[in-house]
């Protein structure tokens, strides 16, 4: 993680709030900061109305006091000039440039001649204190506020009728105070800034990190069941093409000389190859369902499962499949893989749990998804809680049915009442491309 130093003295501070501006910041940036903090321009249109209303009212109250005195057009343009000079000021910027360093003195300038002339625009001074705190190193900006702070004191003594120690010690509170506020809001402002950058690095680096997690388990569990076909290949099928290919060689090599050691060689390597069409068939059945490796599709696999678990059940189980609705376009393999082993894992249930003696599987298209329902008549229980059991489930048919859901970013519902059958109701989405953050599964 980066640290910023601080600011050495005599740097540029921020406009509106003081702060020092970040190292390789652009004025660009900085006008970008300013619009887009509503704090900054609330603070910036209450110095500047604070101004313009100290600025009217000590001309006002010249005015009304002191009618037709020589001095009274001096004031008048001096007013002027002051306002015209504060409005040029956000302008030029707020870094100690020289254009910026000489329009502050002949701001100051002005007002102190306008204090001198008439004594009641002293009070314009508490937003030339933020002006000259925002522009100026700390040291120079509370020499000003100092200074600034005695021409006040001044100019109130000379409008008092005699001495009033309230006029003497009243404005160096009021600086004092302002000072401090304007240097804890800086202080508070640089803080919450830099909390919000750890902030900002931290999320970023912990979403780094997850996104390198997840790609590095990836490629482990790539790695891994690439090693495992790979060893099963070589143990298997190519050390057995590798025996047909030294038999079929030394059958051609003898076949003229000795045909009967020639046929011999040629029937052990055709045993081989039987072993070995029967280990390429186990890959297949690994890697996908028989009945979908056979062909026909989801709807043919799912009506060979109910007449097979018709006939193994003996007359004690009848199974009867159902498909709703047209397929518009095919179902990805894996949904259909899924949703093959959800079919066999219920099934597995019903027969060994429910003491059923019928069931059905009910496969439906939907415009957005694929359902598949698997009713049976027996004997039923009270689903409770994630496991959707009773509490005394042997194996872990339900919850590998909800992991394959759960990868397909689907939902399981399950319906069940004692001595009145279950429900089992398996919906995949079909435009989902990842499984949900925290998929709820009802029951």
């Amino acid at each position: 993680m980066e640290h910023r130093s601080r600011p050495a003295p005599g740097a540029g501070t921020d406009t509106v709030t003081g702060l020092a501006p970040e190292a390789g910041r652009t004025p660009g940036n900085a006008v970008r900061d300013r619009a887009g903090d509503p704090d900054a321009r609330w603070l910036t249109a209450l110095m500047h109305a604070a101004f313009f209303l100290l600025l009217g009212a000590s001309l006002t109250r010249f005015l009304l006091r002191h009618p037709g005195e020589a001095r009274t057009p001096w004031i008048i343009a001096l007013s002027v000039a002051i306002a015209v000079l504060y409005v040029i000021g956000p302008v030029l910027g707020s870094r100690p440039t020289p254009r910026s360093l000489v329009w502050l003195g002949v701001l100051v300038a002005v007002w102190m001649v306008l204090v001198v002339l008439a004594p009641s625009f002293a009070w314009c001074a508490v937003p030339l204190f933020f002006t000259g705190l925002r522009i100026l190193p700390p040291r120079a900006a509370l020499a000003l506020v100092a200074l600034l702070t005695l021409f006040v004191v001044a100019a109130q003594l000379r409008l008092a009728e005699g001495f009033d120690p309230n006029l003497v010690l009243a404005p160096p509170a009021v600086a004092a105070v302002a000072t401090a506020v304007f240097v804890h809001m800086q202080r508070q402002a640089v803080r919450q800034r830099e909390l919000s950058e750890r902030q900002r690095e931290l999320i970023d680096d912990l979403l780094r990190t997850r996104r390198e997690l997840a790609a590095t388990e990836r490629r482990e569990g790539t790695l891994a069941e690439r090693q495992r076909l790979s060893m099963e290949i070589h143990d298997t099928l190519a050390q057995g093409l590798s025996s047909q290919q030294m038999l079929l060689q030394a059958a051609d090599r003898t076949w003229d000389a000795d045909s009967a050691t020639a046929r011999r060689h040629v029937r052990t390597a055709t045993g081989i190859a039987e072993r070995n069409l029967a280990e390429a068939r186990r890959f297949v059945h690994d890697l996908a369902p028989a009945d979908l490796a056979e062909g026909g599709g989801l709807e043919a696999a799912l009506h060979a499962l109910a007449a097979r678990e018709t006939a193994q059940g003996q007359g004690r189980l009848t199974v009867r499949c159902h498909v709703e609705g047209e397929r518009h376009t095919a179902l990805p393999d894996r949904v259909q893989s899924a949703l093959l082993r959800i079919a066999q894992g219920a099934l597995a249930n019903v027969k060994e749990h429910a003491n059923a003696t019928e069931a059905a599987l009910t496969l439906t298209h939907l415009d957005d998804r694929v359902v598949l329902d698997i009713a049976d008549n027996g004997q039923g229980f009270v689903p409770t809680g994630r496991t959707g059991t009773a509490g005394s489930v042997r194996g872990h048919g339900l919850p590998a049915i909800r992991a394959r859901l759960h990868q397909l970013g689907g939902t399981l519902t399950i319906e069940s009442v004692p001595g009145e059958g279950t429900v089992l109701s398996a919906a995949v989405p079909l435009t989902a491309t990842s499984p949900p953050t925290a998929p709820e599964d009802l029951v």
